[in-house]
């Protein structure tokens, strides 16, 4: 393994890692604005079992949205799971999930740093909507020795609201 392999961490509790997450930061998303804001991923687990993803934002022109997505456990690690963001009927067709692996978290699991083994999207999570700049450097640290390029780095504005149900609605 060389130095820039991306390594998931050995094993991720689900039941804790389950709940809400700020994102603090991420490298640009071609399916996300650049100019998103309070972004937030809520995780539970569905009646299959799987993971439900519900990822919320303001977009650039103000408005709420939201993507809903299932994960599973790729093989037998749940650190490292396997996302589809298509609809529920569609998400037979071969080769439409993503990569998600947890990369780092903190023994409280407040703070999580996702990321993709081919290194193009980098998250970090967090509990609250912000973190200390020791521990967002502490965990950018972990990214570039995995061989991140942190150089499009985007901290997103976190108001601490968490887009609801009644503002998706309207």
């Amino acid at each position: 393994m060389s130095e820039n392999d991306v390594t998931a961490i050995p094993h991720l509790d689900l039941e804790r890692y389950l709940g809400d997450w700020f994102e603090v930061g991420r490298l640009p998303l071609k399916f996300e604005d650049r100019g998103a804001r309070d972004i937030t991923a809520s995780y539970s687990i569905d009646d299959d079992g799987s993971v439900r993803v519900d990822n919320r934002c303001i977009n650039e022109e103000g408005s709420p949205t939201q993507a809903i997505g299932r994960a599973v456990p790729d093989g037998d690690s749940t650190s490292r799971l396997k996302v589809s963001f298509l609809p529920e009927g569609l998400r037979w067709i071969p080769f439409t999930t993503a990569d998600y692996w947890v990369l780092r978290i903190d023994g409280e699991y407040r703070y999580a740093l996702v990321g993709t083994p081919d290194h193009k999207y980098l998250w970090l999570l967090a509990r609250d909507p912000g973190v200390s700049q020791e521990v967002e450097e502490e965990y950018l640290a972990q990214a570039r020795r995995q061989g991140f390029n942190l150089g499009e780095w985007i901290r997103p504005v976190q108001s601490g609201t968490k887009v609801s149900d009644e503002a998706l609605a309207d």
